[in-house]
């Protein structure tokens, strides 16, 4: 009998108990370690030798999508589950993008916390269909010449209503995010068109037929 080792990283610390008591009542799996956030994740995964890494989004100090990051640049094959509250957020569009192999919702733990576990380590990827979709059209967007700057369709949005001369929190509003994440959409957006202002972003954008 194949025995799986798991890290857990969640920082609720009565949920985490809760996956911790069902991963020890399963003898397929050994928990190798729970820890409330991943700060020492590469250390984790040189020194406990995990299987399979179980990483909520949200965390304080580092959050789930820097720490697949993290682990991505030492480690390409081990499978990464995500924990989220909502499966249609950017939080988890992001992860997956960044190199976790699926997600789980916390409110199907009880039910589908085996199923999942099993789905990754066998190579699949557990995710809502809509999720799905955006995954392959941020594949298709970076494969694209009509793409030069790799623009994912998020940035694509928050670029258009920046054109039509909207506030950060009209932005935010029209396309139902947090204005942190608006800020953080036109940051990546600068960077990539190379440019320094709205006014120069817009512009460009304009003039090379991006929006």
């Amino acid at each position: 009998m194949t025995i799986h080792s798991i890290l857990l990283y969640e920082d609720n610390l009565l949920l985490s108990e809760s996956i911790q008591s069902m991963l020890r009542l399963n003898k397929q799996i050994k928990l190798v370690g729970a820890f409330e956030n991943p700060t020492d994740v590469n250390n984790h995964l040189q020194t406990l030798k995990p299987n399979l890494l179980i990483m909520d989004i949200d965390m304080p100090d580092m959050n789930g999508i820097e720490a697949v990051t993290h682990v991505r640049k030492v480690n390409r094959e081990i499978p990464i589950l995500m924990l989220t509250v909502f499966d249609d957020n950017e939080h988890v569009f992001d992860a997956l993008c960044a190199g976790a192999s699926g997600y789980l919702l916390k409110k199907h733990i009880s039910s589908k916390l085996f199923s999942a576990i099993e789905e990754v380590l066998e190579g699949g990827s557990p995710m809502s269909p809509s999720i799905a979709r955006l995954v392959l059209a941020s594949m298709h967007q970076k494969s694209s010449p009509e793409n030069p700057y790799q623009l994912t369709a998020r940035e694509k949005e928050v670029l258009t209503s920046l054109s039509k001369g909207n506030s950060y929190k009209m932005i935010a509003e029209e396309i139902f995010i947090s204005i942190d994440t608006v800020r953080s959409h036109i940051r990546k957006i600068y960077e990539k068109l190379h440019v320094h202002s709205q006014t120069e972003a817009v512009s460009k954008a304009i003039n090379e037929k991006l929006i």
